[in-house]
């Protein structure tokens, strides 16, 4: 083989870069390292570190990532690259209200955080900055906001405190459109976590039991799921997809997080994975069909777990340097 078809075979193996980013109580407030089947060697922090408690984090794309947090601003926004935290971008010009408990962007172009008092969700243009504010949804959110996902561009929901726990709403370029009908079973707590699949299915993760509740999604919420034969054994806090095929929950007490197979139904349980989280867990991602991160109580504060169709495989050493405190969020930069 020639020199030119040596390094063009190489290109076709190199890996993309991976990084993950977790949110915690304690300065600098978030934590991030390069991935590589294992935790590289942490990246130096920002420049200028959140003010207050992490709270979430969320990649745009490759080029900057997000932090929610106790203090004004609320939301810090830095660039990213291969070196880690670059510059943070400058502050909205209005401010969300209250500490943001969770950031989310949708595609590239827009930014949403949800906080604890009214509006009870903020939402962003983004364009290398924070943009406009969008108007407020004409029917806010009940109560305290917990969580918000987006359902690519097409829908937005908020996990809340007061009922009925969730809300959703179409999103567009203006923003937040009519709110749809509440579900006709509404979650059985606080909407602590919310989570979409594929524009298929949508998931609320709550404190009381069952503690996670599926929804069929199609423009408006469907009739609800039958809940798992096993139940997750604590309050709910978030809970996330893999594909349509797979879904998660982390939660309070042990096992710290349960997952099950999903095909328009709960599946039976994984069976747990075999080195368990330390304590009650608060954050959780799946890094496309190879990783699921773990962020919670108790040191190491940060687990990763090998994933597969058979559910956990074996959980990877611990970084070299923890983060500071307790784990609230946690995200992988998309691949």
């Amino acid at each position: 083989m020639t020199l030119l078809g040596i390094i063009a075979s190489s290109k076709l193996t190199v890996a993309p870069t991976v990084d993950i980013a977790v949110a915690h109580p304690t300065s600098p407030f978030i934590t991030a390292y390069p991935w590589s089947a294992g935790f590289g060697t942490k990246y130096a922090n920002p420049a200028t570190l959140p003010p207050a408690i992490g709270y979430g984090a969320a990649f745009r794309s490759t080029t900057e990532l997000a932090v929610s947090h106790a203090s004004s601003p609320f939301v810090s926004v830095y660039a990213w690259g291969s070196s880690g935290f670059g510059t943070k971008y400058a502050d909205p010009a209005t401010l969300p209200t209250d500490l943001a408990r969770k950031v989310e962007w949708q595609g590239t172009s827009d930014i949403a955080n949800v906080s604890d008092s009214s509006p009870f969700v903020d939402a962003y243009a983004w364009s290398s900055g924070f943009g406009s504010k969008y108007a407020n949804p004409a029917t806010l959110p009940a109560g305290g906001g917990k969580d918000v996902a987006f359902n690519g561009s097409s829908d937005v929901a908020v996990g809340q405190a007061s009922s009925p726990r969730v809300q959703a709403y179409p999103w567009s370029g203006s923003g937040f459109g009519t709110k749809y009908a509440n579900p006709a079973t509404l979650p059985a707590g606080e909407g602590s976590g919310v989570a979409f699949a594929g524009g298929s299915f949508i998931a609320v993760a709550s404190n009381n039991s069952p503690r996670i509740q599926v929804y069929p999604w199609s423009s408006g919420f469907g009739t609800k799921y039958a809940d798992p034969a096993t139940l997750p054994s604590g309050t709910g806090r978030k809970v996330a997809f893999q594909g349509t095929s797979q879904i998660a929950v982390v939660h309070d007490n042990t096992p710290f997080i349960t997952a099950y197979p999903w095909s328009s139904g709960f599946g039976t349980k994984y069976a747990d994975p075999a080195t368990l989280p330390t304590g009650d867990a608060r954050g959780l991602d799946f890094l496309s069909t190879t990783e699921l991160a773990v962020a919670g109580e108790g040191s190491p504060f940060i687990n990763v777990y090998a994933w597969s169709g058979s559910g956990f495989g074996l959980k990877y050493a611990n970084p070299a340097t923890l983060p500071a405190a307790d784990a609230q969020g946690v995200a992988w930069k998309p691949l």
